[in-house]
């Protein structure tokens, strides 16, 4: 029954998506240190805009701070935290990933986006 809608949805995925979880690495002097690993690399998805980009211009810095969200497969194990860097129009933005809503068909990551400009 959900076969159909998924394919429906899958169809709008025109973007690509790579996710980066931090782990613990063992360095060679037997420290251990967190370090981004690749968890998923081009996956298909679809990045929409949640919220208008907010501009916080103060005197040091001019902060920008927006929402957007990512419909990605049911089956991709996403982890709040995770660092998802989505490839849409040829331009590659970095964003951290808030906790997944599944469906049968799909999940919605809440996305953030960090940044000066």
């Amino acid at each position: 029954m959900y076969r159909q809608y998924r394919r429906s949805l899958e169809r709008l995925y025109e973007d690509t998506m790579t996710v980066k979880r931090s782990v613990e690495t063992e360095k060679p002097s037997g420290e251990t240190v967190p370090a981004l690993q690749i968890i998923y690399q081009d996956q298909p998805c679809r990045l929409s805009q949640k919220a208008l980009a907010t501009n916080r211009q103060t005197e040091a810095q001019n902060d920008i701070l927006y929402e957007t969200k990512a419909f990605v497969a049911p089956e991709l194990q996403i982890r709040q935290g995770d660092v998802i860097e989505v490839t849409r129009c040829g331009v590659t933005q970095a964003y951290v990933a808030g906790e997944p809503f599944r469906y049968p068909t799909h999940q919605e990551i809440s996305l953030q986006r960090k940044g000066y400009a």
